[in-house]
């Protein structure tokens, strides 16, 4: 069986497996049944009066419906978010790390990304003639390259260590700030954890070190941590870097400027679509924040729905509750099933010849280094790609697997990756990999 594409032309494959992009149930995942549930009820109230729904979720959506104004989904919340909501989440926190949260800190925003768009914009005036700039990963999720050229801010760019992990080097970082003071006034740091595309999750002690290099430098630091729920690899968890900050003491806890971010796209949920996020902001000024918030209200609010989504995801069902058996296990059904293909795309690239994988820690993606033929690096120079764009391209053309080049993201000069997804439901991820070997090997082959 043959597939066409829009222009007539045939293929080689029955469908295309989007490997490319993090969107959970576009690949399949089954939505949790509280949230859809809950987003129900807050939608069309009748429901809660004439469903055989939970009580729990009849409960919560009422709780919601009150927070909002004239009782309504379809009013607009607080700029900031619903207050309900906020408190919400600032509960997930303090539970999260043993730390204190504060409510009027936490911002509500449409996925994540629109809030880190927003920290970013606070960046964009010059110092002493300089454009700032802003320490980002490489690779990094593309995200904050476009929104820093959107900004006229400078990156900066410092390289994960590949061969630790891809973990984060001080003296890289170190040596990026120094060759950045020339060109730009650098002012804040990003890190990813756990890391998109490249699936590492952090230890504590480098975060510690992170830490400290961030303060020594006056750098606010923004912690894109919106993958916190996915870890899978024995040995590694979770810090977040308010916990390691608040625990290292002063000055670090009362002293630097922390943004943190999280999404309810990735995670157990997946609900890309919905559009939720938060970020918590950690000893800003007063008058910064008061600003900050002051442009965010021009946009009005965070869809209503995407806040409801984030509401279920900060505040739990609890033991003991109606829809506490049927949330659990989706959630650890879900969670299971990513750790057992985070496991088999690793092991299925690293024993393909040509493949180096780091173990997938954490995220949802593996970010493999290919080694590449030269007679496929000259073909590639030929037709005007890059040599991991050209191949991407044959992969997708001849598999119809979709991928995204390493380029993309960013990479070592000399190497070659591409970032894949581990969401491909477990059936289609082996018809995915086993597809992959044969495309891999035949490549090898012609341009060997």
């Amino acid at each position: 069986m043959t597939m066409g594409s829009l222009s007539g032309a045939k293929k080689p494959f029955k469908t295309v497996i989007k490997a490319n992009i993090g969107d959970a149930h576009a690949m399949g995942q089954t939505p949790i049944t509280f949230i859809r549930q809950v987003i129900a009820c807050v939608t069309y109230p009748d429901l809660i009066k004439n469903s055989d729904f939970p009580a729990d979720v009849k409960q919560r959506a009422k709780d919601i419906l009150k927070a909002c104004g004239g009782g309504s989904v379809g009013s607009y919340s607080m700029s900031q978010g619903i207050e309900l909501v906020r408190r919400h989440v600032a509960e997930y926190i303090e539970k999260r790390d043993g730390h204190p949260a504060r409510w009027q800190d936490i911002c509500l925003s449409t996925g994540a990304s629109t809030a880190i768009k927003n920290v970013l914009q606070m960046l964009c005036n010059k110092i002493d003639g300089k454009p700032s700039g802003v320490m980002i990963p490489i690779p990094q999720y593309p995200l904050y390259s476009a929104s820093l050229a959107e900004y006229g801010l400078e990156q900066v760019r410092y390289y994960l260590d590949e061969e630790r992990d891809w973990g984060l080097d001080v003296a890289e970082l170190t040596r990026a700030l120094k060759q950045a003071d020339k060109t730009c006034k650098v002012r804040a740091l990003v890190v990813i954890n756990p890391g998109n595309p490249t699936g590492q999750v952090l230890t504590r002690a480098n975060i510690e070190a992170i830490v400290k290099f961030a303060h020594e430098n006056g750098l606010l630091l923004l912690a894109d941590e919106v993958y916190q729920k996915n870890v899978y690899a024995p040995g590694s968890e979770f810090f977040s870097f308010k916990k390691v900050m608040r625990e290292m003491g002063e000055p670090y806890s009362s002293e630097l400027e922390l943004a943190s971010f999280m999404s309810v796209s990735k995670g157990y949920v997946g609900e890309c679509g919905l559009r939720g996020g938060w970020m918590e902001l950690v000893n800003l000024q007063p008058e910064v924040q008061a600003q900050l918030y002051k442009c965010i209200s021009a946009m009005l609010c965070p869809t209503t729905l995407g806040q409801t989504a984030v509401d279920c995801v900060a505040k739990e069902p609890a033991q003991g509750e109606e829809s506490y058996e049927v949330w659990s296990r989706e959630k650890a059904a879900v969670l299971a099933s990513l750790a057992e293909r985070a496991t088999m795309i690793a092991e299925t690239f690293n024993s393909m010849q040509g493949f180096k994988c780091n173990v997938v820690q954490g995220a949802m993606y593996a970010f493999p280094r290919i080694e590449l033929p030269e007679k496929a690096i000259a073909a590639a120079k030929a037709e005007g790609k890059a040599p991991d764009v050209f191949y991407a391209f044959r992969l997708l053309e001849e598999t119809g697997i979709c991928i995204v080049p390493g380029s993309g993201f960013g990479q070592r000069p000399g190497t070659y990756h591409f970032r894949t997804t581990i969401l491909p439901q477990p059936a289609l991820l082996r018809h995915m990999l086993d597809s992959f070997k044969t495309f891999h090997q035949n490549f090898t082959k012609q341009y060997s």
